[in-house]
């Protein structure tokens, strides 16, 4: 799982430098978060692993995918591997459940609980770009473009400067 987080991460990473070479600076910037995001979930399945006496091994990292038609196909990728990901935790869980490892089932639930959360949110977000067509692209640009930053009042988006504020 550690190997398949870490792939996640650099296909997040792959997403974002597409999204920055297609004007998306907001896009660029979820999906490199995102990517951050993957890259702690395989640190934290490490340490649970040393906690726990475990080996954790990092094994190689296959290429990831690094071009896409549009944007919306980049987030359509995004909610199919967020799937692919959510089955592969669910594996690991069943693995735990037959060796009776209740503190295994119960880390991992945690991560059951977040693959809800990112196959919803993946999901909202294609079809809100599916929804709004192309004119919708730059403000759901700006909005994603937020994730991460602290919490402040930002004024008018970069990208025009008739844009009303996101």
């Amino acid at each position: 799982q550690i190997t398949a987080e870490l792939w996640s991460a650099n296909l997040y990473l792959s997403m974002s430098w597409f999204m920055l070479r297609e004007g998306y600076e907001g896009f660029a910037n979820w999906m490199k978060e995102q990517a951050a995001e993957e890259t702690r979930h395989a640190n934290r399945i490490a340490t649970y692993m040393a906690q726990r006496q475990a080996i954790p091994k990092l094994d190689k990292i296959d290429v990831v995918p690094q071009n896409w038609g549009n944007a919306r196909e980049a987030f359509e990728d995004a909610y199919k591997h967020e799937c692919h990901v959510s089955k592969l935790i669910d594996l690991v869980v069943k693995i735990a459940a037959e060796e009776n490892d209740n503190a295994t089932q119960d880390f991992l639930w945690g991560f059951v609980r977040e693959q809800v959360e990112e196959e919803a949110q993946t999901l909202t977000i294609m079809e809100k770009l599916k929804r709004t067509g192309d004119a919708g692209l730059l403000y759901m640009n700006c909005q994603l473009g937020k994730r991460g930053k602290k919490k402040k009042k930002i004024g008018l988006c970069h990208f025009a400067l008739t844009q009303p504020p996101c």
